[in-house]
């Protein structure tokens, strides 16, 4: 899934390519033009708005009537109730828009997509050339701006019937909807009136006459009124119809009548027909917009111009559309006011590094320019690196991108089986992508495309399917590779969709061999009649000889599970394959699969594997996780209203299959990123109950060198904050953790015993969150590390209030944390607060010998302390002699560890202060810890003169020898 080997040509791009929801609905965009729009809501004013390749703003009203046509005021105010009505339906949001912030509108961020006239010419070459042809439109006809639609042609005659066409994912509802927005507000002059139709909801009335009249009023009640008027309107009346392939036109004479009478009750599609051959309402501007497939159903002598929606075909507006949309803001919020919203710089550095990957890999780039995933690359971008919104994630994104692209989309409206665009795309595409992961391949000749597509086609309506396939959707799955060396190949559009689809074949059981195919149809077949059957031959066999049929039929009763244990170990083998591609170590980039995704977008930082280097093996790592993520009950639910539904047997045995497998793997110690990858897994899965019986062996959390995101911290603690066991440790150590990844760890951090903490860059505000977790009455910390963050002395005050109230733990490490001899001041003075703490280690931070002195003090009067650590201090000579020579008096009360030597002996502790050396040297200040070995050398050689025992004398020599490499290392004298 990495860009940096395919970057296929994954167009994406600002709008959403489809229909958007009402606020709280999962439906269509279109469809709600079914309903008739009676609000009324202030207009109120524009929006500010960006336009690229022109504007409707300005537009001249055509020659002819250039007054205007509604005078009477009853008119202009039953007009102006249409207007707000229709900007207040087609302003609202989809739920997938909600989470780009609570201000969010489409109208600030839209950007024209590229429109390029066409020619009839170019309508009519062969729909294999058309499949996967992405020659750049500007090479084309010359492209057009909105105003320019309804322009005379180039002979200058005037143009009234506009068709704009455009594969799936090229943005067509969103620029209608735009379009309408810009007449609400004002910004289309030329029209007076516009009247916007859904054809999919007048393919919903069938046959049943109503007039245009009718058809009007039910939708937009305040134009009741001057529905008279409108035949003097003119050019400046503009209908909208959207979606033409979803209504059956037959524009003989012999099937669709004449008809000019407006109020005539027909049919819906003798009233679209009539309107097309300008017979009714001969002067109106008609904007159509249709899929390339149902181009052919209007002939070419009613249309004046066809304009083929190309998308982004310049980086320029892919730039655009990702400042306008990332740089909401309020785009870091989360869609429940909870989080910490993005900086200006970060959005800032997002965008750059976005555009700088733009630039520099051609792959992407046209992958860029299909709007739909433009908004794919936003709303991913948005889940890796903003406050994730409840309930979300990545498989929820992909399928509400899908939904939001095909929902209610049928592949061929003639066709009387009726078959989802999306579930006939799950069949095709889905099994090239299953191969491709099955075989580790990404790139695709065209006889593999081909054999995929064409699998058990053999009747004529199949190969019509197909074709209507081809032309309309097949380039948003598939493109050309422009990657050296693979020229001639075809990829996925995005990298992770192969996966999706992948994982999409699997759950909805359509890997199935024809002996699979065939046995599961025998097995149903013998089990529904067999009992039957052997009971007639029993009665049978007690007057006749036949006394092994009902025996025979005995046996094949139990066909249907058997039948049923064959398919449980293809699921299980399907299962074993998907935890094995979760749980391997690639050699290059193992990072965790959330850092290898936003790479694939932003750009690899640091060195690449060089170019003369021998290919890997690819990666599918996120495979198991959309197979994880398609079992929850969200995206089931989307699945089905895509035409893919799921069947609850079916997702629970593959559920099962998966825990078995799961279970066993899930044992084993895993490094860092494998762990944050299984435990993604179970936040796609979304079912607490199954992850809490896989995870129920889970006792060591160790995620140290994990960048922890926002996004890994809530997954994390969704995954096993629920969980009731306790952590035996948690390693977070070098995870980049903030205060409000603290916070968000909560649940998980009060259950470990063990805390691992070290450089991440705590500082005192941080304090005031781990003070709330050691003074939780469900915190079982016994162990606690927080070596290496600046908390100061002020953050140590915090931490005292909490070990004030703490109860469990015994084991606290402050090295390095910036104490000074202030916060080793307010440690003597309240050690005594904590009646339990064992060992306290404030090592290397700056103390000087009054301070340390005090703090040994009080370690020496508290009633459980056994050990502290001083050493790495700021302590004089004659400061470590005083601590030695107290230390001698103070039997059986804690030991002060501040030099390599007790007197003329090694400290048995000597180990222990080297270790933590060696770990830190690429940490600390590697000045300050040369002169402190100096002196520690220094002091080694000192009590080797001094000592006459020789098996003293050895042990000094040794430690000597290692405090010399350590000074080596770093570059100074080591004799």
């Amino acid at each position: 899934m990495r860009w940096s080997h395919h970057l296929p040509r994954a167009f994406w791009g600002p709008g959403l390519g489809r229909s958007l929801q009402p606020a709280d609905e999962s439906i269509p965009f279109v469809t709600h033009w079914n309903w008739a729009l009676k609000g009324q809501c202030p207009l109120g004013p524009p929006r500010a708005f960006v336009r690229h390749y022109g504007s409707s703003v300005g537009s001249v009203p055509p020659p002819g009537r250039h007054e205007q046509l509604f005078r009477s005021i009853s008119t202009a105010e039953a007009i102006q109730r249409h207007r707000r009505n229709l900007a207040e339906w087609f302003s609202r949001l989809p739920r997938e828009e909600r989470q780009f912030g609570p201000t969010f509108a489409l109208d600030t961020v839209h950007v024209d997509p590229v429109i390029c006239e066409s020619t009839p010419d170019e309508l009519l070459r062969p729909s294999s050339e058309l499949a996967l042809d992405h020659r750049p439109p500007l090479a084309r006809l010359p492209t057009l701006a909105l105003s320019q639609l309804f322009d005379p042609d180039a002979c200058g005659r005037r143009v009234q019937t506009v068709v704009l066409y455009g594969t799936v994912g090229t943005g067509k509802s969103t620029l209608v909807r735009k379009m309408v927005l810009d007449w609400c507000y004002g910004r289309l002059p030329a029209f007076e009136l516009l009247i916007p139709f859904s054809c999919e909801d007048l393919s919903s009335l069938g046959s049943a006459p109503a007039s245009l009249c009718q058809l009007v009023a039910q939708r937009y009640t305040p134009l009741k009124e001057i529905l008279p008027l409108m035949a003097a309107a003119g050019s400046r009346l503009l209908f909208v119809l959207h979606g033409l392939e979803r209504l059956n036109l037959d524009f003989r004479l012999a099937g669709t009548g004449l008809c000019s009478d407006p109020e005539k009750p027909e049919a819906p599609a003798t009233i679209v027909v009539n309107l097309l051959r300008k017979y009714m309402l001969p002067e109106a501007s008609i904007l159509v917009t249709t899929r390339p497939s149902a181009i052919g159903r209007i002939p070419s002598k009613y249309v004046g111009r066809y304009g083929e929606i190309c998308g982004f075909s310049d980086t320029n507006l892919q730039k655009l559309y990702f400042q306008l949309r990332l740089n909401q803001p309020d785009c870091g919020h989360s869609a429940g006011g909870a989080g910490v919203s993005a900086t200006p710089a970060q959005r800032d550095n997002l965008v750059e590094m976005l555009s700088r990957n733009l630039e520099g890999h051609h792959q992407i780039t046209a992958a860029c320019f299909l709007p739909s995933y433009c908004w794919l690359v936003c709303a991913t971008l948005h889940f890796l690196h903003a406050p994730t919104p409840a309930g979300q994630t990545l498989t929820s994104i992909y399928t509400s991108f899908l939904r939001l692209n095909f929902s209610g989309e049928m592949l061929d409206s003639s066709d009387p089986s009726e078959l989802s665009l999306m579930a006939y795309a799950a069949r095709t595409m889905g099994k090239l992508a299953y191969e491709g992961v099955s075989s580790r391949k990404t790139y695709f000749s065209e006889e593999d495309v081909r054999s995929c597509l064409e699998a058990g086609i053999r009747a004529e309506e199949e190969f019509q399917l197909l074709h209507v396939f081809r032309w309309d959707a097949l380039r948003f799955f598939l493109a050309p590779c422009v990657e050296p060396g693979h020229r001639g190949t075809f990829v996925f559009t995005v990298p992770a969709m192969q996966e999706y689809l992948a994982a999409l074949y699997i759950v909805l059981g359509l890997r199935k061999t024809t002996l699979q195919r065939v046995g599961k149809e025998v097995a149903e077949l013998v089990g529904r009649v067999g009992e039957d059957v052997s009971l007639v031959l029993g009665v049978v066999a007690k007057l006749l000889p036949m006394k092994a049929l009902p025996l025979l039929f005995n046996l094949l009763k139990v066909l249907p599970r058997v039948f049923g244990r064959v398919m449980g170990k293809n699921r299980e083998a399907v299962a074993q394959a998907m935890v094995l591609e979760m749980f391997r170590e690639e050699d290059y980039n193992n990072d965790d699969v959330l850092d290898q995704m936003g790479a694939s977008i932003l750009g690899m930082e640091g060195p690449r594997r060089h170019p003369d280097e021998a290919p890997e093996d690819e990666v599918f790592e996120l495979f198991p996780m959309f197979m994880g993520g398609l079992l929850s009950a969200q995206n089931r639910a989307m699945l089905a209203q895509l035409g893919c539904p799921i069947k609850n047997m079916d997702a629970l045995e593959n559920a099962q299959a998966i825990k078995k497998k799961l279970g066993k793997m899930g044992r084993q110690a895993l490094p860092p990123s494998e762990l944050l990858d299984h435990l993604f897994f179970h936040y796609e899965f979304q079912n607490q109950r199954f992850s809490a019986e896989v995870l129920s062996s889970l006792c060591q959390l160790n995620l140290a060198g994990v960048r922890m995101t926002p996004l890994k911290c809530t997954v994390v603690a969704a995954v096993l904050g629920s969980g009731r066991h306790a952590l035996k440790e948690v390693n977070l150590a070098s995870c980049q953790l903030d205060s409000a990844g603290l916070r968000t760890l909560m649940p998980v951090l009060l259950r470990a015993r063990k805390l691992g903490l070290q450089l991440n860059s705590l500082g005192p505000e941080a304090c005031r969150d781990l003070q709330d977790l050691l003074l939780h009455d469900q915190c079982q910390i016994a162990t606690l590390r927080l070596s290496n963050n600046p908390l100061t002395a002020e953050g140590a005050a915090l931490l005292l209030d909490g070990l004030a109230g703490n109860t469990s733990l015994t084991h606290l490490s402050l090295l390095h944390t910036g104490l000074g001899d202030e916060g080793l001041q307010l440690l003597a003075a309240q050690l005594d607060r904590n009646q339990r703490l064992q060992e306290l280690n404030v090592a290397y931070n700056g103390a000087g010998d009054a301070a340390a002195l005090a703090l040994a003090q009080a370690a020496w009067k508290h009633p459980s302390l056994e050990l502290l650590h001083l050493y790495f201090n700021e302590l004089s000579s004659e400061g470590r002699q005083v601590l030695r020579d107290l230390g001698s008096t103070a039997a059986g009360r804690a030991q002060v560890v501040a030099s390599l030597t007790e007197g003329t002996a090694v400290s048995e502790y000597w180990s222990v202060i080297l270790s933590e050396v060696q770990r830190n040297l690429g940490n600390w200040d590697q000045g300050r810890v040369r002169r402190h070995l100096e002196l520690l050398l220094r002091d080694l050689e000192d009590n080797r003169g001094a000592t006459l025992n020789p098996w003293r004398k050895a042990q000094l020599l040794r430690v000597e020898g290692e405090v010399r490499a350590l000074l080596e290392r770093l570059g100074g004298p080591g004799n």
